[in-house]
């Protein structure tokens, strides 16, 4: 079975084509739940008309297919809203 600190290092291989920067350091999960049958991933995208979305969640499925995980159940939620963190602001140059 999949690791907690096992999926968090999919997620930081997992980058939002627009920004060139992974969605775990963007903050853009939420919460993980692992069960011997299914990887439970709740997050968001940067905003609600993300139109790398579908291709973010496809990749992240792949990914985790490729450490043996058959079922992953991937829930999007706009709540909260996603917000950068002053770090990020400032990687981002904003």
């Amino acid at each position: 079975m999949i690791t907690k600190d096992e999926v968090i290092e999919v997620f930081k291989h997992c980058v939002d084509p627009e920004l060139g920067i992974d969605i775990w350091t963007l903050g853009l999960v939420y919460n993980v739940d692992i069960t011997e049958e299914m990887v439970k991933i709740l997050m968001t995208f940067t905003s609600p008309f993300c139109p790398y979305g579908p291709a973010i969640v496809d990749e992240l499925k792949e990914l985790l297919g490729e450490r043996g995980v058959k079922n992953v159940d991937v829930q999007i939620t706009f709540e909260p809203p996603w917000q950068p963190s002053e770090e990020l602001r400032e990687m981002l140059g904003v």
